[in-house]
């Protein structure tokens, strides 16, 4: 933990003091800068040169039915329930990131040269997204889980639980939590999905959990 960060809302240490007056995040580097908007640059990239490509090959008079054809299929995919979910799953994967860096800004999950943990990928999940981290060195899941409301405000979330990869602890994923689980399994438990509780009962909300490998669930037995 990088020293003076505070671990808990309101911390008086002195050296929490110093750290939130001169603490700031460092300019990132050219492909840190690009990779949280790689799916925003491909979709204009796309667009313009299709519009282009059409356009030059086919005319102007192509390129209004093209589009028009398009945005009918759009209107009819959000239609759709079944696509108008999965597309806002998408859209959410897209701006969750974006969120998770904003919420580790404020609180100081960050380096001591500025650093915020890199965002390796978002996918969908029944409860939310699901986000994997790169923590850099300096940077813990406690500190991500200190941080919990924080993150939670940041990401327009009912919660967000913090899991630890017990292979690799720079490794961390954030379970976004946007609608509860279905129902609580039998035997008591919290019955967030994939997360590993462990033999001995569930671990304190304070603790992170645990993922088996890579971001997968522990097997059972």
């Amino acid at each position: 933990m990088a020293s003076g960060r505070p671990r808990q809302p309101d911390d008086p240490s002195i050296m929490a003091s110093v750290e939130a007056a001169m603490s700031t995040v460092a300019r990132p580097r050219p492909i840190t800068r690009i990779w949280p908007w790689r799916y925003e640059f491909g979709l204009i990239a796309g667009t313009v040169l299709g519009m282009i490509g059409i356009g030059v090959a086919l005319g102007p008079g192509w390129l209004i039915a093209a589009a028009a054809a398009a945005m009918a299929i759009l209107g009819v995919a959000l239609a759709w329930r079944p696509s108008r979910r999965r597309i806002i799953a998408r859209a959410r994967c897209v701006i969750t990131p974006h969120r998770v860096r904003t919420g580790c800004a404020q609180p100081w999950i960050q380096t001591s040269d500025g650093h915020l943990p890199a965002v390796l990928y978002t996918v969908p999940a029944y409860h939310g997204e699901r986000v994997w981290l790169w923590c850099r060195a300096g940077i813990t899941a406690g500190d991500l889980e200190a941080a919990r409301d924080s993150l939670r405000a940041a990401c327009w979330a009912s919660d967000v639980r913090v899991v630890v990869n017990d292979r690799r602890s720079h490794i961390v994923v954030l379970e976004v939590i946007r609608r509860p689980p279905p129902s609580l399994p039998e035997g008591g438990g919290s019955g967030w999905p994939d997360l590993d509780r462990g033999e001995a009962g569930s671990p304190e909300p304070e603790e992170p959990a645990l993922y088996y490998g890579l971001g997968l669930p522990r097997p059972l037995g």
